[in-house]
């Protein structure tokens, strides 16, 4: 009997409904009172004809049940509703509530509140989040979309009022009838993964980007010229901040425009009195190899006084009598016209790719059609001509914006609560497979001046999917490191020199990417399937290796340092710059002064980073290499490289512990006289002194807590082995040492400093006794009369935190 109701296509059919299991963990309803159901691909499903999935359906006490592997569907077979259709969650998790049904009400008020245009945040009860169009005048939280993923291992995609893809390729409104409906119910339960592989099998792969995309960006909106652009650019360079995209806000163009045409902020003519030469000056933002890209406001289409405007009229077949040209995305002539005369003319000076600052909303002059999508999939497509790796810089637009990287998140304001909704905003993205984000590094507008906020949003950049500085005209909103005070100028240009350091394990991540529809950041619980990961929605795995927790509040006044709960799953953890090694499975309030986040490598995990160097502004495809290992676990990493576009070299490195053994193996010409170092975190350091194997060369030296390998320049095709109880044993930095450093910058008491101190000396279970008890003055000590003798909690828990780690 249940074969009887399948279709030849795999679909389960009625006079108004339609049922198709798309995916293995998916099954899209569609009801139409006509019976006329879409088949052309959307802008969320570009996939129609993946294969059928096997499931069984049959008629049971007359209603329709749908069953396979993934879901038990119900249906009564009439016009959706709550009491008629039902998908139940039934794979490898059971959650409570894991039963959905169609209309029902799961809007709740959120726990907080964020100023957005007086907007009160609200979310769908479950649902994990996705993204959102915008954070323009964000303060804090806004709503977010929903994504595939939710803690009742269901969610639903509504696909109903999207726009599809004519024969042409042409995007149009799909003209459905207003009750039409095109659900797509995903049921991974907790396989927060699994989910997002279906969203790719249906809506495509994230595409690769571009390696200069891996950079930090330059931007501001700001009046530049040639000279002081250009000036700027060699100040960087001076100050050994490596860029690599240089972005020209609207200033490029004519602004001040004669008020019968409108407003200056839609323009293509080059304001020739700030840029005499474009081509002269991109190509000298080339020569010190940056990237272009140019922001454009298409809205107000073409005015008379565009250098263009003639031949976009003739393009058009009308006459150029000074009427304004419309923009308009439902017109496939204009569009045409918009990139092969406007944009095309324009990047024939230099120009790689536009900043497409879209600012009229989802509408147009057809009903159904968001010139948004019209925009972001023309310009990717036009990009991608004559062989390019493409590349866009625009604002999510829905369900399917994945293949339209890089995605511009707006014009927040300038806070700490703007910051400290950043890091959750970027993770959420997975849940609906955007996984490259593009900030206001430090925050857009408005707002105040706070050094320690300004480095803070930096390090959190830096860890981020794009690191692109922006801020606004004000002349005292300028994100220059070398603008802020001695600590916060140190931590940025820190940081910013190690943007470019991390850009080969970023492109190996970019291809993962691409390949596993992974994105770069993804909340915890993605990987830790405990229940406190989704409370610990700020921190976020970056790529395969590193664990990241950005901080996002001031520094405790006599710390000096900010403190942040992280959620460490199972295993061990190793912070790349403190060197402090923590337990894993449980949470950890961890505390950093202004020069570092923790930033932790997994145990048994490798990051492949470019060796430091004079000029970080000498780029190449084949850097010297340093790689960090931490040691305690088995663990494999492949380094993928691309030193000519489409062509891939492999680093396959592995540690197996018991065996006290590293191995790497050179695949395709990857190593072929570079430098390589390794850095290995975690472990003992004075135990590679028994270092064998392939080890004729190899020169060991202690680097801190670190122990440093230098393996010279191996040849291409070389294949490593190397063995030592180094690669076994546990080691890590002088906890003692690290504590003092904390003391002696800590704003508080001498006397309370000594007390500290005495009790972290102490062995054992002792030291962690005699440190609870400092604020209690125990026997045998003097009353604690003056509050700079009387510890803080922050200042206890930063000394825990580094007594117990290890």
């Amino acid at each position: 009997m249940s074969d009887s109701l399948l279709s030849a296509d795999g679909t389960i059919r009625g006079d108004t409904y339609r049922i198709s299991p798309v995916a293995p963990r998916v099954v899209r309803l569609e009801w139409s009172p006509t019976g006329r159901f879409e088949d052309r691909p959307s802008t969320f499903a570009i996939r129609r004809d993946l294969p059928s999935q096997p499931v069984r359906a049959t008629r049971e006490d007359g209603r329709l049940v749908v069953v396979s592997d993934h879901y038990r569907l119900e249906y009564d077979e009439g016009p959706f509703s709550t009491n008629g259709l039902q998908v139940q969650v039934t794979g490898a998790v059971s959650a409570y509530h894991s039963v959905w049904r169609y209309g029902q009400d799961l809007s709740l008020p959120a726990h907080h509140e964020g100023r957005r245009r007086g907007e009160s945040v609200r979310v769908l009860d479950g649902n994990l989040g996705g993204a959102a169009r915008t954070l323009d005048e964000a303060d804090g939280p806004i709503p977010l979309e929903p994504g595939v993923n939710s803690r009742h291992g269901y969610a639903v995609i509504d696909d109903s009022r999207s726009m599809v893809f004519d024969a042409d390729g042409h995007l149009v409104p799909r003209d459905a009838e207003p009750e039409a409906l095109d659900l797509y119910v995903f049921t991974a339960g907790h396989d927060h993964i699994g989910a997002v592989a279906d969203l790719h099998a249906l809506s495509g792969p994230q595409p690769l980007l571009p390696r200069f995309a891996l950079g930090t960006w330059w931007s501001r909106f700001h009046r530049y010229d040639e000279d002081s652009y250009l000036a700027l650019m060699d100040r960087f360079r001076d100050e050994r901040i490596p860029l690599s995209v240089a972005v020209i806000d609207m200033d490029w163009h004519l602004t001040d425009v004669d008020p019968r045409y409108g407003s200056g902020w839609t323009g293509y003519t080059w304001n020739r009195e700030l840029f005499p030469d474009p081509a002269r000056f991109q190509r000298a933002l080339h020569d010190r190899g940056l990237a272009v890209t140019l922001n454009v406001h298409p809205a107000d289409g073409v005015r008379a006084f565009e250098e263009a405007y003639p031949a976009m009229c003739a393009a058009l077949g009308r006459e150029a009598d000074g009427e304004p040209i419309l923009f308009d995305a439902a017109d496939p002539a204009f569009m045409d016209a918009y990139f092969e005369v406007l944009h095309r003319g324009l990047e024939a000076l230099g120009t790689d790719f536009w900043w497409i600052d879209w600012q009229s909303g989802p509408y147009s002059r057809r009903a159904g059609l968001d010139p948004l999508w019209v925009l972001n999939h023309g310009h990717f497509e036009d990009n991608r001509r004559d062989g390019r790796r493409p590349l866009t810089f625009s604002r999510y637009a829905g369900p399917g914006s994945h293949r339209y990287p890089v995605g511009f998140s707006g014009d927040s304001v300038t806070t700490w609560e703007t910051l400290a909704f950043q890091p959750r905003f970027t993770a959420a993205g997975a849940n609906i497979g955007y996984g490259w984000w593009s900030h206001d590094i430090g925050g857009h507008m408005e707002g105040y001046r706070d050094d320690e906020l300004a480095a803070r949003w930096v390090q959190f950049g830096v860890f981020s999917p794009i690191t692109r500085l922006h801020s606004s005209n004000s002349p005292f909103a300028g994100k220059e490191p070398w603008r802020f005070g001695a600590a916060a100028e140190a931590s940025m240009t820190a940081h910013l020199r190690m943007r470019h350091r991390l850009v080969p394990y970023l492109h190996a991540m970019n291809r993962r990417a691409h390949l596993e529809g992974r994105s770069l950041v993804e909340p915890s619980y993605f990987t830790d399937p405990s229940p406190e990961a989704y409370e610990r929605l700020d921190q976020y795995s970056f790529g395969s290796e590193l664990l990241v927790a950005p901080i996002t509040c001031p520094s405790a006044p006599d710390t000096g340092r900010a403190g942040v709960d992280v959620r460490l799953p199972a295993g061990r953890w190793t912070d790349i710059t403190t060197g402090l090694s923590y337990r894993g499975d449980r949470t950890v309030r961890m505390h950093r002064d202004l020069s570092s986040i923790p930033v932790l490598l997994r145990a048994g995990g490798f990051l492949p980073l470019a060796a430091e160097t004079e000029d970080p502004w000498s780029d190449s495809t084949r850097p010297d290499l340093e790689i960090l290992v931490a040691v305690g676990a088995d663990g494999a990493f492949t380094l993928w490289e691309e030193p000519e576009e489409g062509i891939w070299t492999s680093l396959p490195m592995e540690v197996d512990v018991a065996a006290g053994v590293l191995r790497l193996r050179d695949g395709g010409g990857a190593l072929g006289g570079r430098r390589l170092v390794l850095r290995v975190l975690g472990a003992d350091t004075d135990a590679f002194a028994d270092l064998s194997g392939d080890a004729a060369g190899v020169s060991v030296r202690r680097d801190g807590a670190a122990a440093l390998l230098d393996l010279g320049s191996p040849a291409a095709g070389a294949e490593i082995e190397l063995r030592s109880a180094g690669f076994t044993t546990i080691g890590g930095p002088d906890r003692t040492a690290q504590i003092e450093d904390l003391l002696h910058a800590a704003q508080v008491g001498f006397a309370l400093k000594e007390r500290v101190l005495a009790a972290v000396q102490r062995e054992g279970a002792g030291a962690l006794a005699e440190l609870s008890a400092i604020g209690s003055a125990p026997t045998g000590h003097a009353p604690i009369t003056r509050d700079y003798d009387r510890p803080s909690p922050e200042l206890l828990a930063a000394v825990t935190e580094i007594l117990t780690a290890g």
